[in-house]
């Protein structure tokens, strides 16, 4: 190899490696928004999560503060979204002039140990807004009303308990109205029985 050659050679190469100096990771590359707002993934959970999935029966009581029980039945359908990430619940309720509807989503955020909601239904536009003032025991999910707005408090604060029983084959979601004076009263339960009768994968 001569020396006009060499030295071409020797450029090219110098030139390769600043060009490949300036360049991102590939990751960065691929995903450019992750400088700004890093990919997270799924963790304990989600795995918690994945033993909600499947299609349930559902029995509704809503506890008055005064007068009988009112009661409902439904059913839901519960799956994982976005790669594993998030638990989607779809509720169809039946009501005395047809049907009421519910969405809600789930996550949880392994950074914090904690579990955030968001519950959307057909009874008004209002969103409600949950999460969890602990870590995740491993064992049931506990979620606290949350309020967006700047300053203001939820009108209504409530605690949420979620707890799989019978093997699985059984969500209990019980939500607690809490007082002014940090008493709390059962306000309405959601039992969710598995269709199928079996209890969910990993269990």
């Amino acid at each position: 190899m001569t020396r006009p050659t060499l030295g071409l050679f020797a450029l090219l190469l110098a030139l390769g490696t600043l060009s490949a100096a300036g360049q991102p990771p590939q990751d960065k590359q691929r995903d450019p928004q992750s400088s700004y707002e890093p990919r997270s993934a799924p963790g304990a959970g989600q795995k918690f999560l994945q033993l909600f999935v499947g299609d349930w029966d559902v029995a509704k009581t809503f506890f008055p503060r005064t007068g009988e029980p009112a009661r409902q039945s439904g059913t839901c359908r519960q799956a994982m979204i976005h790669d594993g990430r998030f638990l989607q619940s779809d509720f169809v309720f039946k009501t005395g002039d047809g049907t009421s509807t519910g969405m809600g989503l789930l996550g949880f955020e392994a950074s914090t140990g904690k579990f955030t909601s968001v519950w959307t239904d057909s009874r008004a536009t209002r969103m409600s807004f949950r999460q969890g003032k602990d870590k995740f025991d491993g064992k049931e999910i506990v979620l606290y009303s949350q309020s967006l707005g700047d300053g203001v408090r939820e009108a209504r604060q409530s605690r949420t308990v979620s707890r799989l029983e019978d093997d699985g084959r059984k969500i209990v979601h019980r939500q607690y109205a809490i007082s002014p004076d940090g008493s709390e009263r059962l306000m309405m339960e959601l039992v969710l029985t598995r269709k199928d009768a079996k209890p969910a994968a990993g269990r």
